[in-house]
Order: C-alpha cells, then sequence, then structure tokens
C-alpha cells in the first residue's frame, strides 16, 4: 500500500514530534476554543438518537477501559454503539479490508498518527475532524484542553485526522523484593539493566531476567526508546543509519538483553505475553507500554512489589518513546456527524477522567491535575512512580517510532527482522544491519 502513497512530501513525512507539557498555539486549536463556546448552546446529545454507530477498536488496555462505559454513552446519546474488536494487527487488516472496498461498514476506528498517520492521511482513509470539532462541540468538552503536542501530531496537510484518547509510551517495570533479595539498585543507565540481568540469572534462576518486545511488527515501540537513549538515528544523509556505530550498539544491546536473559519464544513476544509473565511473577524486570500498568497490576500481586522508571539513559540521556492512540472518523463513513458524537464522548474531560482512574494517562493536563485522580495516584506508591514516569515522556520523549516516512508502517518490519535475526544467531550484526539498511533504504527512496 505504501508505494501508492508517494505524494506526500518529505517535509511532512517527518514523524518526530517532541512531546511538551506546555501548550503550543495551534491555529486550528485557536479557533476550535472560540468557536466552541458559541456552538455548545445549540449541542444536543440526543441529536443522532436511534442511530447505530460502529466502532473499529484495538483490543488494548485504552479501547478495554473505554468501553466499560459504553452503556453511558448509549445512554447519554439514544445511539447504538457496535463495537468491532480485535487484536492489533487483525484490527488494522480488516481496516485495510474496509477502505479498500470504499465500505461504509465502520464509522469510527482507533489509530496511532505516529505509526499509520502519514500513510492514512495521504490515502484519504481520514475525516476531517477541524469543522466538527469547530461547529459541533459540548460545553464541557473543551477541546483546547487536549495535548497540544498529540493534536499537532496527528495534523496532516492542515486536517486534524484523530482525538488523542491517551499519552503512553514504554517504561521499565522491575520487583522491588527481587532487586533487594540480589542486592541490586535500581538501574541508572542500560548497562546497569544488563548487569542486573547477569546477577538475577545466577541469583534467582526461577524468573525470567528481562522481557521486552520481540515480536517483529512491535519491536520498533521500546527499540526506539533505546536506540534514541544510546544516541542513535534512523536516518543520516538521507539513508537508512542502522550500521552506524550507535545502531548497531542498540540493536546488539537490545537483542542480547533479549537473547541472554529473556524467556524462551521471546522473538514470539507483543504486550499481552510481557504482562501476563510480568503479573504472574515469572519476570524481574519488563520494559513495556505504560498502558500496561491496568493489566499488570490486575489481581493486585505486583501491587506492592513493582518499581517504575522510564527506561535508564544512555549515552544520549532519556529520549522516551511517547504517542498517543486517537479516535478517528473514517472517510467513508455515511454518517460522520454522528460519528463524531461518538470521537466527542470518548475524548471528553469525564471518560477520560474515568479512564485514567483504570491507569490511561490522560491527554489532558486538567485531569492529571484532577483531585480525585491525585488521590488515586497517591494511594500507591506504584501509581506515583507511574505518574513520575509519564511526567517525563511528556517532558522528553520523541514519536519516532520507526522510519520517518510515509512507509513507516513497513520500516518496523524490517527494524524488528533485523533485531530477530540477531537473537536467533541467523545472522552476525554487520550483516543483519546491512540487509535491513538496503531494504529501508529502498522504502526511503519511495518518498
Amino acid at each position: 500500500m505504501a508505494r501508492q502513497l508517494k505524494a506526500a512530501s518529505r517535509e511532512e513525512s517527518s514523524m518526530k514530534v517532541r512531546m511538551l507539557a506546555t501548550h503550543v498555539a495551534l491555529p486550528v486549536l485557536a479557533i476550535v476554543a472560540v468557536s466552541a463556546q458559541a456552538h455548545a448552546a445549540d449541542f444536543d446529545w440526543m441529536k443522532f438518537k436511534g442511530r447505530t454507530v460502529t466502532f473499529l477498536a484495538n483490543n488494548n488496555p485504552v479501547a478495554q477501559a473505554l468501553l466499560t462505559y459504553k452503556a453511558d454513552f448509549e445512554k447519554l446519546t439514544g445511539m447504538t454503539l457496535k463495537v468491532d474488536g480485535y487484536q492489533e494487527q487483525q484490527m488494522r487488516q480488516r481496516l485495510v479490508t474496509v477502505m479498500n472496498a470504499n465500505s461504509d461498514e465502520v464509522d469510527v476506528f482507533m489509530t496511532l498518527p505516529s505509526r499509520e498517520g502519514e500513510q492514512f492521511a495521504a490515502a484519504g482513509w481520514y475525516g476531517d475532524l477541524t469543522a466538527m470539532a469547530k461547529n459541533e462541540v459540548a460545553k464541557e468538552y473543551d477541546p483546547a484542553g487536549l495535548s497540544q503536542a498529540l493534536l499537532k501530531a496527528a495534523t496532516f496537510g492542515g486536517k486534524l485526522t484523530s482525538m488523542p484518547m491517551n499519552i503512553e509510551g514504554p517504561i521499565f517495570y522491575y520487583r522491588t523484593d527481587i532487586f533487594k533479595k540480589c542486592g541490586i539498585e535500581a538501574p541508572k543507565t542500560i548497562k546497569d539493566v544488563e548487569a542486573a540481568a547477569e546477577k538475577i540469572k545466577t541469583c534467582d534462576s526461577a524468573v525470567t531476567p528481562f522481557v521486552s518486545r520481540g515480536l517483529k511488527p512491535a519491536v520498533a515501540y521500546t527499540f526506539s526508546n533505546m536506540l534514541h537513549n544510546i544516541g542513535g538515528s534512523y536516518i543520516a544523509g538521507g539513508k537508512s543509519n542502522l550500521c552506524s556505530a550507535k545502531g548497531k550498539e542498540a540493536l546488539d544491546t537490545y537483542s542480547r538483553l533479549l537473547r541472554d536473559f529473556g524467556p524462551p519464544g521471546v522473538v514470539n513476544y507483543s504486550f499481552q505475553q510481557i504482562s501476563a509473565l510480568y503479573r504472574s511473577g515469572r519476570a524481574a524486570m519488563a520494559f513495556e507500554s505504560s498502558n500496561e500498568l491496568r493489566t499488570v497490576m490486575e489481581g493486585g500481586a505486583r501491587l506492592k512489589d513493582t518499581g517504575l522508571l522510564p527506561f535508564p539513559a544512555g549515552e544520549a540521556g532519556q529520549v522516551p518513546t511517547t504517542i498517543g492512540w486517537g479516535m478517528a472518523v473514517s472517510s467513508h463513513s455515511k454518517q460522520p456527524d454522528a460519528a463524531w458524537y461518538f470521537v466527542q464522548w470518548a475524548t471528553s474531560p469525564e471518560v477520560q477522567k474515568k479512564m485514567a482512574l483504570q491507569g490511561i494517562a490522560p491527554p489532558r493536563p486538567s485531569v492529571a491535575k484532577d483531585p480525585e485522580y491525585r488521590k488515586w495516584i497517591d494511594e500507591e506508591p506504584v501509581r506515583k512512580e507511574w505518574q513520575a514516569a509519564l511526567d517525563v515522556l511528556a517532558t522528553k520523549g520523541s514519536s519516532e517510532v520507526g522510519y520517518p516516512i510515509i512507509a513507516n508502517p513497513e520500516s518496523r518490519e524490517f527494524i524488528g527482522q533485523a533485531v530477530q535475526d540477531l537473537i536467533l544467531k541467523q545472522k552476525p550484526i554487520d550483516q543483519a544491519c546491512a540487509d535491513a539498511d538496503k531494504a529501508l533504504d529502498a522504502l526511503i527512496a519511495q518518498k
């Protein structure tokens, strides 16, 4: 599909966005803030009573938390919400099928602007939310209160393509009880992580010392954090840069941690397997999404023995991966206005506060400061550490996950392949990175 999307400019395809805590003034949002007041008085949640809106959802913690309140949406609006839920890769396959058929089967879908934003925008799959966010908003919605950086990251060619559901990135979960038993301090650097894994392997052979993503299309989410911390970059001089000294160091370190200290079959691990392993007490360290706090803490077994940190620093310091899921309206929907009501409800301050109390980091600074939310954070030390890690994501993060090109999703496959080649010892590092660079240069050349 990427080969059909050559029209976007190179400048527009730059995906690296600093997730700043301060508000960035964006013209579209300035208009929204002014216009919202004018239209709020006429807003009626029951305007589309009797309609059915179909939502294509990724069965991740964000959607799971949102859909806890499905009945609230239906009661508020008189609409029926039909949920079409899949695991992430299957969700995207379903979306491709629907969009290529120009079908109206889906009204709203979840999207990662940092991954597929350029590609989907160039393909014309996103409905433009700019006018709806300006003309059809409830008084309490406050579109200007959403993360300005996430909204900017979801704007392509002047069109607002999605509204943010959360803010997230991979963080470092570790077992404080195992670290204490083995005489290990919380790691401050990437080298400390490897030293801790080595010590745990000897000290407590019953647990997996370290686990992170090894599944090919999922690797870039966590690997990007390590690459940037070490000081590497995906592109230099218009060419793929994995065979640079820093690129090879990142590939070698990440793959070695998983090969020498990870669980059997780690090349099949994504967030579900990682969270299950850690939650059950069978892993000492896990590098996984901040969203997984909710899943990891399920049942309460890890509530008192887990510490949380942004991933430890490399030579370039801490440059965490910071992204957010968005709610998009399909360009093929025959009822974009009703679909917008669902998007608006799902990304409203009230709903995002409820989701935050389930461990979904809010993309609204006002929710993060809410007294009830702050009370929830203060109830458990692990929640305080989670929020502190999120604050680092918000101030230091980069949304460059994979190559900053239209073919970003395809680029992730080649990053994952290089990592898997090293985990499985199928290629030496020079060949693994060279093969990846060759394939990635071909993607970059598509423009």
